[in-house]
């Protein structure tokens, strides 16, 4: 398996500590079956700044700390972008980390109570760029959560989305276990990650969300999953379904 979100640099963030854990978390990931991981600390996102000139060589040093202790797994230089309107000149200034090296994909992360009024403009002019914004985990933000077609209003767009495994799993509770099932139901969300940051409270979880994606949607889904994971860390085009607005459920009150 391939996990395109993930907090196992340490030091960066609200993830990984120190060396050690990013170590234990490694195994951990190992033991899943997961091969492959992007690593995305915060960046933008109130005192985290990891601009693409840090990332790249604690990457370096985690990778040859993994192969010094045997552990059987690659790691990618990336981020979790929060939105601001900068991102396009960052991008020019090299400071953001893609998930790809042809430079055609990004993950974005909205701030948790709200989805900014400028995303759709600024998505427009990355878009026109030919850069692809990942909308990360739109299961855990107020605004959708609330009226879940304002991810459709993206999506119907051509901007792809990832729901984080633990969401799936409910672990964030009842109401955002939910929305996730219904988000993969509709096609909004393309992809599943782990958003891991520790061995602890916030675990990997992949293996297990995909046993319950192919026992709630079958193994083409679980296999389009999976291709589209592929298809973004090699920079090739990504085929996904058209996607559906969710329904909302009327209300009947009694009438006696």
């Amino acid at each position: 398996m391939i996990d395109l979100h993930c907090h196992i640099l340490p030091g960066t963030d609200d993830g990984a500590r120190d060396w050690d854990e990013s170590l234990k978390m490694a195994r951990l990931a190992v033991d899943e079956g997961i091969t492959h991981i992007l690593a995305t600390p915060h960046h933008m996102n109130r005192s985290w700044i990891n601009p693409k000139g840090v990332v790249v060589p604690l990457v370096e040093e985690l990778q040859a700390r993994l192969d010094e202790n045997e552990i059987p797994l690659t790691i990618f230089p990336g981020q979790e972008v929060r939105l601001h309107g900068e991102i396009l000149q960052n991008i020019n200034e090299n400071e953001i980390c893609f998930i790809d090296e042809l430079e055609q994909y990004v993950l974005i992360e909205f701030p948790t109570p709200e989805v900014p009024a400028y995303a759709e403009r600024l998505f427009y002019e990355m878009q026109t760029a030919q850069i692809t914004p990942i909308i990360v985990h739109p299961e855990r933000n107020h605004a959708i959560l609330k009226d879940p077609n304002l991810l459709y209003d993206f999506v119907s767009r051509g901007i792809l989305a990832q729901v984080t495994a633990a969401s799936y799993l409910g672990a964030f509770g009842k109401e955002i276990e939910k929305i996730s099932h219904q988000m993969i139901e509709a096609d909004l969300v393309h992809f599943i990650a782990s958003d891991a940051h520790n061995t602890t409270n916030r675990k990997f979880h992949m293996k297990e969300a995909y046993e319950k994606l192919m026992d709630e949607f079958g193994a083409k889904k679980a296999k389009a999953f999976d291709q589209t994971t592929r298809a973004l860390v090699n920079g090739d085009p990504v085929v996904v379904p058209e996607p559906r607005k969710i329904e909302k459920k009327k209300r009947f009150f009694g009438l006696f």
